[in-house]
């Protein structure tokens, strides 16, 4: 087997659609020859030129030589699947049909060495239902890039049954000369940003469900609180509701249905109304060209007066330094106040013993210096948020006011991404550094999962979890044992 770093390395791509073109254009500007092909007629030939304009325009805005890029360019020949019979590694990336594919694999092995590499660019297929049709299965792998390939840098190199370890050394070599990271994963559903990233879209889905923030707060309190480059009904806009809704049914489906990868009704209404984002022009918001219209806005707006004093419901050191911020003494007189973990209003009140209607409660966890989030039990008095809220804006933040909810929007969010990330750590998906590299490469996640759950704090983030599963009665929001351990014990949640 042909080291990959070898200058005469040769390459093939079977399919010449969005993710073959980029998978050929990285290969060819990583130094590598790269022959393409495509059944259909004349498709190899027209990917060469796309792909050969793509290079020749970083050329003109200076991110590679010219000379560089002629050279790549002349690294691509497309070609019949019979010249790939010199081939040290092939890449497919073709229609996601098993059938179809198991078809391309079985001519892939008719014509390539024993030696070569065989490994598919599926999202949503095992790579072990995939390496049944072959007859070497042990050099079957898999190398899923993310699109645009070229501008995501992560690929995930796939372990399959019966890939040998030579393989996934060899095909993780081949990724980075590829320029891209490589991050080693377990064949799984989802593999490891498709089912990573679940938590945000659906949590997300969920809580609109209930009701306890529209889309444009979530996205809002997301973005400035916690500092996602989007909400997530941005992102699934973005992606399409096309794309996410189903993925999120082939996670939950492929993972025996558990409960913390269940998505909502309202997600499902959205796909069944062909609302599928910025491609339609309407999706959980709208757009006119691709390009989003005004939204609705996420901020509490009210005229009442700033309150001067408040009577603290439940003393924490968050809560008196945000007090010292704004200007607002804690007293005997004005409204309660409390910043929970975990707890929703309603639960805070009879926990403090307290008239519920006079609480506010807010939440201090993330980055207060932009929003804060604001929640109130049933029946509370309009009076208390107003005044509470006024004051919080009088020091030039904004209020984002929402319904009563185990862990407001952010805590219950970034907690259940980072249960997640412990149990994709727990079932030996991948180690919890490469699960951290993969969302934030993958997703552009601010922190991957297992960072978040550090920085909300092991002990928060496992106190959220059991407070949101005791008040919910809902299995969705069990904790991990990975979670629970490494919280007991005081570790850090890397701790292996």
């Amino acid at each position: 087997m042909k080291h990959p770093e070898a200058d005469d390395y040769l390459v093939g791509v079977v399919g010449c659609g969005a993710m073959g073109q980029g998978i050929a254009q990285v290969s060819a500007t990583g130094g590598m020859r790269t022959l393409i092909h495509d059944a259909r007629e004349g498709a190899a030939e027209a990917a060469k030129e796309a792909v050969a304009g793509r290079i020749r325009r970083l050329a003109e805005k200076g991110r590679m030589s010219e000379e560089d890029a002629e050279a790549a360019v002349d690294r691509l020949v497309p070609c019949d699947l019979s010249a790939f019979s010199e081939c040290d590694a092939v890449v497919e990336a073709v229609f996601e049909e098993i059938t179809v594919k198991h078809d391309v694999f079985k001519a892939i092995e008719a014509v390539v060495s024993d030696d070569c590499l065989i490994a598919t660019n599926t999202s949503s297929i095992p790579i072990s239902s995939l390496a049944r049709a072959c007859e070497k299965r042990g050099r079957v792998g898999g190398l899923h890039f993310f699109n645009p390939v070229p501008l995501m840098k992560l690929v995930e190199v796939i372990r399959a049954a019966e890939t040998t370890d030579v393989t996934i050394e060899n095909l993780s070599i081949l990724g980075k000369r590829m320029t891209r990271v490589p991050v080693v994963v377990k064949d799984s559903p989802g593999f490891l940003v498709n089912m990573g990233g679940r938590a945000f879209t659906t949590e997300g889905a969920r809580m609109n469900h209930e009701s306890v923030a529209t889309p444009a707060q979530i996205d809002a309190i997301m973005r400035d609180c916690r500092h996602f480059r989007m909400g997530p009904f941005e992102l699934m806009d973005l992606t399409g509701i096309d794309v996410n809704f189903p993925v999120s049914n082939i996670v939950y489906n492929g993972y025996f249905q558990d409960q913390r990868l269940r998505t909502s009704p309202n997600h499902e209404a959205q796909f069944d109304a062909g609302l599928f984002g910025r491609k339609t022009g309407q999706g959980w918001f709208g757009y006119e060209g691709g390009k989003p219209l005004d939204r609705p806005s996420a901020d509490y707006e009210s005229d009442a007066a700033p309150v001067t004093t408040v009577r603290v419901a439940e003393t924490s050191e968050a809560l008196t330094a945000f007090l010292a911020q704004i200007g607002v003494e804690a007293g005997t007189t004005g409204p309660f106040v409390a910043a929970p973990i975990g707890a929703d209003a309603t639960h805070t009140a009879l926990r403090a013993r307290i008239d519920h209607r006079d609480l506010v409660c807010l939440d201090l966890t993330g980055d207060t210096s932009v929003r804060v989030t604001a929640m109130t039990a049933p029946g509370a008095n309009p009076e208390a948020l107003a005044g509470v809220a006024a004051s919080i804006t009088a020091t030039g933040r904004k209020v984002t006011a929402i319904n009563d909810s185990p862990g407001f929007v952010a805590q219950r969010m970034c907690a259940m991404i980072a249960n997640l990330g412990t149990y994709m750590a727990e079932i030996g998906l991948a180690s919890p550094s490469d699960i951290d590299l993969a969302l934030t490469l993958g997703l552009n996640y601010p922190l991957g999962p297992i960072d978040l759950g550090e920085d909300l704090g092991v002990a928060n983030t496992l106190e959220i979890m059991e407070a949101m599963q005791a008040i919910t009665g809902e299995d969705r929001y069990r904790p991990t044992m990975w979670l629970k351990r490494r919280a007991r014990l005081g570790l850090p949640l890397n701790t292996q």
